[in-house]
């Protein structure tokens, strides 16, 4: 690990199990599941959805997916007692699709394609809390949550910034439901990870935050101690056949930390409950010598929120970590990938002080980011 150390000083999960981290945390150890059936075009599929009497109260001027990512950031800068009118902190902002559901109910205009940007979001987000700094927008399939996290850490430890407000959200639109379902990659029931009868993934809507400081006064929080980025360089869709980039991804991410397999508790995993990458998933986590450490998918819990997925599930986690309390990974009954990775089927205390969250993505992109007390 280079540069200074980076503190994760607050943060927040607002989503259909609940507005705060706390709230999202107790909805989990008791067990519930935000996934319901839904249909799209006379076709079954499972998500996560906001009820209306859900979503954040309506603010003139901004759409649902900003007033999404508006909730989340306050909450979490209201626990952090930081100002975002510091000129030592930067916003970033994590989703692959922002405002895209505007397609399906607004006319296609030159004004609605600058208006569905998400450097527009960012911007609009940005200057409703003072942000003095133009914010950063991360958008790169589903590692994005994780990227962006690292790429706070990057910024903190170099001394660019000295806090970063980290925030993503998702909402799920015809779009983004129509285009799984062209893959077959939705599941008409709570998706499975790593099982054997897995059939696919389940769609999640909701936002998180996470909040970073390099300042020393944080001594003693949780730290974001290292990370790493891959390709497979192998398909649009399709991921690796190995897992030997999410591996490298993994590998890079323990040396950064200066950790070696031994000092992870357990991984927070991407665990999609497709059949390809789980598999693959499943492999690199071998590859890295993690084959025995606990793991977990919390896709049954909130579905796959996409961009927002590797900030909410890192949130999540460090509670976890905090708590050594480790959650199961609903759905899960039997292995079915090929090499035998330790997925939790049930919930247990677990003395941790380590955390390895990893992510993967269309394009072949691999994200893993590495947690600890």
């Amino acid at each position: 690990m280079s540069g200074r150390d980076v503190f994760v000083i607050a943060d927040n999960v607002f989503s259909p199990l609940g507005k705060t981290t706390a709230e999202n945390f107790s909805g989990l150890k008791q067990n519930r599941s935000a996934v319901k059936p839904y249909q799209y075009r006379s076709q079954a599929y499972c998500a996560s959805l906001f009820d209306i009497g859900e979503f954040p109260a309506s603010q003139t001027g901004y759409t649902k997916f900003e007033q999404l990512l508006i909730a989340s950031i306050q909450n979490a800068l209201g626990l952090s007692g930081l100002s975002a009118l510091d000129e030592k902190t930067v916003l970033i902002i994590s989703s692959t699709k922002g405002n895209i559901g505007l397609l399906e109910t607004e006319p296609v205009t030159p004004a609605l394609h600058e208006r569905i940007g998400l450097s527009t979001s960012a911007e609009l987000v940005a200057e409703y809390f003072g942000f003095q700094h133009k914010p950063i927008v991360i958008s790169n399939a589903c590692v994005s949550g994780v990227v962006a996290i690292l790429a706070g850490m990057r910024m903190l430890r170099s001394g660019q910034f000295e806090h970063a407000v980290i925030a993503g959200a998702e909402l799920v639109s015809e779009f983004i439901v129509s285009g799984f379902q062209s893959f077959q990659a939705l599941s008409p029931q709570q998706c499975r990870p790593f099982d054997k009868n897995r059939d696919g993934l389940n769609l999640g809507e909701g936002a998180a935050t996470i909040i970073l400081s390099s300042d020393k006064k944080y001594e003693g929080a949780i730290k974001v101690l290292g990370g790493g980025i891959s390709n497979d360089a192998n398909h649009i869709s399709g991921p690796s056949r190995t897992g030997q980039e999410l591996a490298n991804a993994i590998e890079v991410a323990l040396k950064d930390a200066r950790f070696s397999a031994g000092d992870i508790d357990f991984i927070s995993a991407h665990g999609t409950a497709t059949q390809y990458n789980d598999e693959m998933e499943a492999n690199a986590i071998a590859l890295a010598g993690l084959e025995s450490v606990p793991l977990n998918s919390l896709k049954g819990y909130y579905g796959h929120t996409l961009g927002a997925a590797g900030i909410l599930e890192s949130v999540i986690s460090i509670q976890s970590l905090k708590g050594n309390f480790f959650f199961a990974t609903p759905g899960f009954e039997e292995t079915g990938v090929t090499k035998p990775v330790n997925v939790s089927a049930g919930a247990f205390q677990i003395p941790a002080k380590n955390l390895l969250k990893t992510a993967s993505g269309f394009g072949g992109c691999n994200a893993a980011v590495v947690f600890g007390k």
